[in-house]
């Protein structure tokens, strides 16, 4: 099965691209991706068009093939393949992206059939991932992660690879630009694990005080533009940047949650998930990921008018297992509901994935009731305590209110009764400070 939709009026400047995919599961998923795929082979390949077009790449032709495993020399079949290069001609095509794992040899036989450079998904959103990342800690990241990626694919150069380097930076006339390369990239991944090291213990320390403060962390998650950064703009009052791409926000955001009743938590808004999530990647973003691990509740945010948000919402959930996210609490929120077609029944969408709530985030609709239930959530793992705070430790109550919620107060002579929902932790800290009892 082929399709085409060529357009001869694009400017020359553009690079223009042509995708290909095949069908079966032995065929896009691999023991290297975090997550098997959830799509079906042609939702992936429109999903791939997506990401050729976020990476500024112009998708003038698709082909698609019904395979059940892939060809061990040329990905798709010999035929298919150069049909494929036909494409590439006709479109006068830079870039052939493949919608599956590839090794190198694979890499190799379709650049010399298509006569262009051959890509696949993992390695268009590690060139994605490089081109959004702002911060020191974001570049950091997704270099590493291509110079990983990098050292698995050095098989593939050819016999250019294989000749004898020699020269300064080498061990020897007889030493091959295959090892010299190979060395050289070992040496680079070793500094720049040794800078995220830092940034890492950074972060963990930032983490402990926080946990010392006794104030809640929730994070937003979720499949790429889910809508997670107009919906962190819309609860905290934010401007991060939001845009309708796929990756539009690589650094990880972390701002004040102002509940109504006046308790404050953190909300954080991190990267994206998607399918076929390269492990480099993973790995490299762990420091980043790991907020989502410590955090308190987990906003699972979830594009309820895409056609596969079914499909997404598991991707996600795989994501978060395979990073240890098993037991955290969790609300689902089914946003863009002013997208939603008419005539979805809310009611059994949310009693299917309770607790669950449908908001618009960028109409502002439902963020109140996402508020309520968040509070709510958070409060299971609070306690309820009753604290006699004298006038002169007035200062106290202001804190209080920040970290939990006060139910009840009673003012006195000297002093005033207050119970409230705090932390087992801040609990025994102002039990210790005023010599109060539950």
């Amino acid at each position: 099965m082929t399709q085409e939709y060529i357009e001869n009026d694009l400017p020359g400047k553009e690079i223009r691209a042509v995708l290909a995919g095949i069908s079966g599961e032995g065929c896009r998923s691999s023991s290297q991706d975090l997550a098997t795929f959830a799509l079906s082979p042609e939702e992936s390949l429109k999903e791939l068009e997506r990401l050729a077009e976020t990476m500024g790449y112009r998708v003038c032709a698709s082909v698609f093939q019904e395979k059940r495993v892939p060809d061990a020399a040329t990905y798709m079949g010999r035929g298919k393949a150069e049909e494929l290069a036909a494409h590439v001609e006709s479109c006068h095509a830079s870039v052939v992206i493949v919608d599956g794992p590839l090794t190198p040899s694979q890499v190799r036989n379709l650049h010399e059939i298509t006569g262009v450079e051959v890509i696949n998904r993992k390695e268009l959103i590690l060139r994605i991932f490089a081109s959004r990342a702002v911060t020191r800690e974001g570049k950091i990241q997704v270099e590493l992660a291509a110079r990983r990626h990098e050292l698995t694919r050095l098989a593939g150069h050819g016999a250019e690879m294989s000749n004898p380097g020699g020269g300064i930076g080498t061990r020897g006339p007889g030493e091959q630009k295959i090892e010299t390369e190979r060395r050289s990239l070992r040496t680079r991944i070793a500094r720049l694990n040794r800078d995220l090291t830092r940034i890492r213990q950074v972060r963990s320390q930032q983490r402990k005080l926080r946990r010392v403060s006794g104030i809640p962390l929730v994070s937003l998650v979720g499949y790429t533009n889910a809508g997670k950064s107009t919906l962190f703009n819309a609860l905290t009052g934010d401007s991060t940047l939001c845009d309708d791409k796929l990756f539009a926000t690589l650094d990880p955001w972390v701002r004040k949650w102002t509940f109504a009743a006046g308790e404050v938590v953190l909300l954080c808004d991190t990267v994206g998930f998607i399918q076929g999530l390269p492990h480099e990647l993973v790995a490299a973003f762990r420091a980043t990921l790991e907020e989502s691990l410590d955090a308190d509740l987990l906003i699972h945010v979830i594009d309820v008018s895409s056609p596969v948000w079914k499909e997404q919402m598991v991707t996600t959930e795989r994501v978060l297992e395979e990073l240890g996210v098993r037991d955290t609490a969790r609300i689902n929120c089914f946003n863009k509901l002013d997208l939603l077609e008419e005539g979805r029944d809310q009611d059994l969408l949310l009693e299917l994935h309770r607790p669950a709530v449908c908001v618009s985030a960028i109409k502002g609709t439902g963020l109140d009731q996402l508020q309520t239930m968040a509070a709510a959530e958070l409060s299971r793992t609070r306690q309820t305590v009753t604290l006699n705070i004298p006038y002169a430790s007035w200062s106290l109550l202001y804190e209080i209110r920040q970290l939990g919620t006060v139910l009840e107060e009673e003012h006195g002579l000297n002093g005033a009764r207050v119970t409230c929902r705090l932390s087992p932790e801040d609990i025994k800290k102002y039990a210790k400070i005023l010599g109060a009892g539950t």
